[in-house]
């Protein structure tokens, strides 16, 4: 038992995301605490003293955040520079923080899971590790020891935002401004002009056209263009000629047998109602009324229905007290005993738990066992069906390779002629387009760009399958005649005209509105969409025109006035003020402890970004930081 309490006290098991701040995009991503003193060098992108962030730090959370949703390739570049800064200033903390001798105690980090998973212990004794292991892997999908060391580094930023931020109060000055901020609000007439929409509208006549192309023909160069010629290992179509026997189903069913065993479950609804952290009267009016809801459901109330009257679970309450199946060793031990002792559409008494007084449902009991083959075949062979294909077109893309590098004679279609192969053709296609052929592949482009006339590429892998390439014309750079470049001609008249468009429509409404007619007639007579607000406060926005601090100028307007043209990007925007809600300093003394709030915690934030800034600005002129961006460019390249 002492083993098991001073292991207690050495787990940091706090919630990530009240604790790590300013690392949204990272705070749930594994990563070691390693000192990158044994890396390479050529693996490093950045040092702090004696501590690297290496390229392979970056790859694996990067891998990370991939593993748990789809990243747009466009976005992989912003990523990795946030991942690179945020494990930049995770070194920078831990480097000052040795210089000023902050550390993170174990009872911290004891006090900290207690906190926020009081489950880790059962009254005054840590659960043990296998349980602990457990709940880590479950619901955060983590080791303990990666877990842990992001907890450590969350609190020990935690330190320095006390140690930067303490003492920061709200001026009344700025607690006023806030109150304005939030609670004067504006309705407002506007209409917002967009190039865009103005565009699709022009058509320039042919000497319109003409004219523009003799005035710009310098700006209408042509790039160098290739067209390709490919041959495709098509693996969906090798897909359809697979076929897999009931006898590899079994096989593959029996190898696997562990992952089809289906352990003791109970499908559960709960209604809980809280006591963390409530007095001991308050705890006696809990169970109070818990008792009263328990009679509810025992005449017959719909369980449901009453979850999502008074439950206090925010993960159930809305679908009903509905938890779904739970297993052994998932949930605490006076939880998991009723559940599992009760029939199917059984309810049970009062259940006390550390979080509060429960009362349970079983919507059915399922016992331990194995799925039966039937029942698992079909999801067996889709990935059999892929291997095999997978594995079929491998081995052809091994023997066109051996072709290719056998004779520097031998022809794209002496290749597809040997092992049965499609040719297709490419449009034109320069360097900066897309291929669409092959979901704009990098390797496919780089070799396109890379052969010589009538040359053969080894097999490219793409999604596709396998590709073998040889460039069949090459269209050197030169000046685009007005055939060639006439679509360009005519998106760059529309462009410029539709922008002339905008500034005089915009200047007219403006002009006319103010001379007093009528703001929506005006607007339409144009040819506009004219549109009006809700009400909204400097800290709101309008959908689709600007956040309220865009709009501050409206706030000084009078009833009725009507504003010049606002730049909006390459858009514009004019408003008439339609009604303005005056301040109500009664609701100021209300709302003051929230404002206080808000604004201390806007000026922690600020304040500690300026001290993040300044640690960054220290290091480098000291020569204890040290970036390569070279480095990062060429990790992500080979990435």
């Amino acid at each position: 038992m002492a083993s098991d309490s001073k292991t207690g006290k050495r787990i940091l098991l706090g919630v990530v995301v009240a604790i790590i701040g300013g690392g949204m995009l990272l705070y749930l991503i594994p990563q070691g605490p390693g000192t990158g003193t044994e890396t390479a060098a050529s693996d490093t992108v950045a040092s702090v003293g004696e501590q690297n962030v290496t390229m392979a730090e970056v790859s694996q959370q990067l891998a990370q955040i991939q593993q748990r949703s789809e990243v747009i390739p466009q976005l992989i570049p912003y990523y990795t520079q946030q991942i690179v800064q945020q494990l930049i200033f995770e070194k920078e903390l831990e480097y000052e923080s040795k210089r000023l001798g902050i550390t993170v105690s174990d009872q911290e980090r004891a006090d900290r899971i207690r906190q926020f998973l009081p489950a880790a212990f059962n009254g005054d004794s840590f659960v043990g590790m296998d349980r602990y292991t457990q709940e880590v892997a479950t619901r955060f999908q983590l080791t303990v020891p990666v877990f842990e060391e992001l907890i450590r580094q969350g609190l020990l930023e935690e330190k320095f935002r006390k140690l930067v931020t303490d003492g920061i109060s709200a001026s009344p000055a700025e607690m006023q401004q806030a109150f304005r901020d939030r609670n004067e609000k504006i309705k407002l007439d506007y209409v917002l002009i967009k190039p865009e929409d103005l565009e699709l509208k022009i058509v320039p006549t042919d000497d319109e056209i003409k004219a523009a192309y003799e005035k710009n023909r310098a700006s209408y160069q042509l790039p160098e263009r290739r067209v390709v010629r490919y041959a495709l290992v098509d693996i969906n179509q090798l897909r359809q000629g697979v076929h897999i026997s009931d006898d590899q189903l079994k096989a593959q069913y029996q190898q696997n047998i562990a992952q089809y065993q289906v352990p003791s479950r109970v499908h559960v609804q709960h209604i809980l109602l809280t006591t963390v952290g409530k007095t001991s009267a308050e705890v006696e009016e809990i169970h109070a009324k818990a008792e009263d809801i328990l009679k509810q459901v025992k005449k017959g109330g719909n369980f449901a229905d009453l979850a999502k009257k008074y439950s206090e679970d925010p993960g159930s309450k809305d679908k009903g007290g509905d938890l779904g199946f739970i297993t052994k060793g998932q949930t605490v031990p006076e939880f998991e005993q009723t559940a599992f002792s009760l029939q199917n559409g059984q309810v049970s008494n009062l259940v006390k738990t550390q979080y509060g007084f429960h009362i349970l449902k079983v919507l059915e009991n399922e016992p331990a066992h194995t799925k039966p083959f039937d029942e698992v075949k079909d999801s067996l062979r889709a990935p059999l069906v892929l291997a095999q294909a997978d594995k079929e077109a491998g081995d052809t893309a091994d023997k066109l390779a051996t072709e290719v590098r056998r004779s520097n004679k031998v022809t794209l279609d002496d290749l597809a002629g040997e092992f049965h192969l499609p040719i297709s053709e490419t449009r034109p296609v320069s360097a900066t387009d897309q291929i669409l052929e092959f979901g704009n592949s990098k390797d496919i482009k780089d070799a396109m760009f890379r052969l010589r006339t009538g040359e053969v590429s080894l097999p490219i892998r793409t999604d596709r399958g396998y590709v073998v390439l040889s460039v069949k014309d090459i269209q050197p750079t030169h000046q685009g005649t007005l055939e060639e470049v006439r679509a360009r001609v005519v998106s760059d008249i529309q462009k410029e005209k539709a922008l002339q468009q905008v500034v005089a429509k915009a200047d007219d409404l403006s002009r006319r509105a103010k001379a007093g007619e009528e703001f929506d007639a005006v607007a339409k007579s144009l040819g506009l969409d004219p549109k009006t607000s809700d009400s909204f406060a400097r800290d709101g926005s309008v959908p689709g025109l600007g956040s309220g601090k865009q709009l501050s100028a409206a706030f000084d307007m009078k009833d009725g006035e009507v504003s010049a043209p606002v730049p909006l990007g390459a858009g514009r925007a004019v408003y008439e003020l339609v009604e303005k809600t005056p301040l109500d300093q009664a609701d100021f003394a209300k709302q003051e402890k929230e404002l206080s709030d808000t604004v201390i915690q806007n000026k922690r934030n600020l304040a500690f970004d300026a001290f993040r800034a300044a640690l960054d600005a220290r290091l480098k002129k000291e020569g204890k930081l040290k970036v390569y961006p070279d480095k990062l460019k060429a990790g992500s390249t080979q990435g």
